[in-house]
């Protein structure tokens, strides 16, 4: 049997009290306030805070929702992007399409469509522009 003190084991004891438990016990509650302490060291080592720490935190975080103003607004800014790139001839068109909305390379489209990079890029160059004046 080992004697232990309730105070160090459970925050809420504010005065010490000894009880006498079994070395299992014992064993366990070292444990427990071993693992503690390493998730405690974790935490402060990454740097890592909860998202738990105030009202409705973690659900700002998680979830975007736009105002219905800022709906209209992409909307229209997505409208009037489309009418630009549908303005511009069709291969500066197509070259703009894959390499900002398709995300290829240069370099891709190039062998693609079986011309030089020099050409792809210039084309690219020449349809950012005219989307700039169309704007």
């Amino acid at each position: 049997m080992v004697e232990i003190n309730l105070k160090d084991y459970y925050y809420w004891c504010i005065t010490d009290e000894f009880v006498e438990v079994s070395d299992e016990v014992a064993a366990e509650l070292r444990a427990g306030k071993r693992y503690e302490a390493a998730y405690r060291r974790r935490m402060k080592r990454n740097k890592v805070n909860s998202l738990d720490a105030g009202d409705h935190v973690e659900r700002a975080v998680c979830v975007f929702e736009p105002s219905p103003e800022l709906c209209l607004v992409l909307m229209d800014q997505y409208q009037r992007l489309c009418c630009a790139l549908n303005a511009l001839p069709d291969a500066q068109g197509r070259r703009i399409e894959a390499h900002y909305l398709l995300g290829l390379s240069v370099q891709e489209i190039a062998e693609k469509e079986c011309v030089t990079c020099r050409a792809v890029q210039a084309s690219i160059k020449r349809g950012l522009k005219a989307m700039r004046k169309y704007f």
